[in-house]
């Protein structure tokens, strides 16, 4: 048995094997220590950041930051969030964050094998059979997170995940 002093307590070790386990134990102490980063919304690193661009404490209601440029939605959506998640939200302002990425679908029409896809430039959803670039060349939206496909009638569309890199 050893003590975490290395003293040898009880039984043999030798020298160099008492030493290595020694290293092994402090690095892997010292692994197990270092948590990862907390994972935010998008919306919640851009909050984290104003907030300390404008020099404000981490603890201010959102609601009463109307230049902040969100929506309402986007705001209760925030202060959901931290109410949830206080102690990842207090470690990412103090430590730092990942941001969290959300998964991005397209939508496949189920009767034609079609994409839908929004024409920013002209406010109107289309279908297209290739969909690949549509975001480049044409100013459209091809890829929607889960919100914006809940927040759209799309009865008749399935789900096809992006995959990273896409």
């Amino acid at each position: 048995m050893i003590e975490l002093s290395g003293k040898v307590l009880l039984g043999q070790v030798d020298a160099e094997t008492f030493k290595k386990n020694r290293i092994a134990f402090f690095e892997k102490y010292e692994t197990d220590q270092q948590q990862a980063l907390p994972v935010v919304p998008e919306c919640v690193a851009e909050w984290i950041e104003i907030l300390k661009t404008k020099g404000l404490k981490p603890l201010k209601n959102p609601e009463t930051y109307e230049e902040t440029g969100f929506t309402e939605e986007t705001l209760q959506n925030i202060v959901f969030w931290i109410s949830e998640h206080q102690e990842d939200y207090m470690r990412a302002w103090l430590d730092g964050y990942t941001v969290e990425k959300p998964q991005l679908f397209y939508l496949k029409n189920k009767l034609t094998g079609a994409y839908l896809y929004y024409d920013e430039a002209t406010n109107y959803y289309y279908d297209s059979d290739i969909v690949d670039y549509l975001d480049i060349y044409y100013e459209a939206k091809a890829k929607f997170t889960q919100q914006e496909i809940d927040s759209m009638k799309t009865g008749s569309y399935e789900l096809v995940p992006v995959e990273d890199g896409e």
